[in-house]
């Protein structure tokens, strides 16, 4: 039987895992995510200022415009310290943060100890909606390691089955 899964990859930095999407536990945000990667995205990467190790994905809004799956998300399988190989969604509602009109949807990667999701507008639970295979935390957590020195980059996200 399989099971559905995300694949992420970056080039530059070797970057290539697979992480299974945990349905049961957070159904509305991997609902989002299944709908939302229908289509392979590739979306702007960069290391996290506020939370420790992750490399942040924020969903563009132009990919967000008009998209039914584009809503309010519950805190789902929430966490406040992401552990090494969780994949978060974190959904911040409009004007929330800074007064943005738009509703941030964050894809994270998080890859070593002492994750928090404690931000400048205080702390945000976000939903672990998928894990890296344990046998693939090693090599995902170096590639990170690498875009951490590279800077910002493009991960490519897409649905497998595993």
């Amino acid at each position: 039987m399989t099971k559905p899964a995300i694949r992420i990859s970056e080039p530059r930095s070797n970057l290539s895992a697979t992480a299974l999407l945990l349905l049961e536990k957070a159904p509305d945000n991997t609902a989002f995510l299944l709908a939302y990667l229908g289509e392979p995205r590739v979306v702007a990467g960069i290391h996290a200022m506020w939370t420790g190790p992750e490399i942040s994905c924020p969903v563009p809004s132009a990919h967000l415009d008009g998209q039914a799956y584009a809503r309010p998300l519950p805190a789902e399988n929430a966490t406040l310290t992401p552990q090494p190989g969780d994949i978060v969604l974190s959904y911040v509602p409009p004007r929330m943060w800074g007064g943005n009109p738009n509703a941030i949807f964050d894809i994270g990667l998080y890859y070593g100890q002492g994750a928090r999701l404690l931000f400048p507008i205080g702390w945000l639970a976000g939903s672990v909606v998928a894990q890296v295979l344990p046998e693939e935390r090693d090599q995902f957590a170096a590639a990170c390691g690498v875009i951490r020195r590279n800077g910002a980059c493009d991960v490519t996200f897409s649905l497998v089955e595993v």
